[in-house]
């Protein structure tokens, strides 16, 4: 009799609004691991296709910018320093004979402060003021700005000054040289 009791004091229970409760069971989990890719775009520099100093005496000197020259870093390096760099090749007109032509290493070159600065680390001009400009030179390239320290991306522009020093023998011409900016 005593198992007759028990049925129907749960039926009594379960009549009355009263729930029998059953032990909770955790939830079903699983986990995704996510993975992704930061990439880098490279360490690229830019500078005018073409520049005018205008004009000069023989025996004075020619100043004058060439433009706006930029190095943009988008390596996302860990650590995001660079040179940029600066060579000559020597100025001529007619025939190039010794009084056609103008030295690279009388062309002065001076980079300016920077501008347009972008990201963590120190920029440093190579020449800040005129009274740093350095001659310009065929084949050992002088320092045009530097970025040292820093993380991630990061750009400068600058605008390099030249201050051609005209011998005193140049003959009257239009004289063509390049200067080509590198940046590692």
């Amino acid at each position: 009799m005593r198992s007759l009791r028990v049925v129907a004091c749960a039926a009594v229970a379960v009549g009355a609004g009263l729930a029998l409760t059953t032990p909770a069971v955790a939830a079903p989990t699983d986990s995704t691991v996510v993975t992704f890719n930061v990439v880098g775009a490279g360490l690229d520099i830019t500078a005018p296709e073409t520049a005018s100093l205008g004009s000069g005496l023989p025996g004075t000197v020619l100043s004058g910018s060439i433009g706006t020259v930029r190095v943009t870093d988008q390596r996302g390096a860990p650590d995001a320093s660079w040179t940029a760099t600066v060579t000559s090749t020597h100025f001529e007109t007619g025939g190039g004979s010794p009084s056609e032509r103008i030295l690279a290493s009388q062309v002065d070159y001076w980079s300016g402060p920077g501008a347009e600065e972008e990201g963590n680390g120190t920029f440093t001009p190579g020449q800040l003021t005129s009274a740093n400009a350095e001659p310009l030179d065929t084949v050992n390239p002088i320092v045009a700005f530097t970025h040292t320290g820093g993380t991630g991306i990061n750009s400068v522009a600058w605008s390099p000054t030249l201050n051609v020093n005209i011998p005193a023998s140049a003959v009257v011409g239009l004289y063509t040289g390049t200067v080509t900016h590198s940046v590692a």
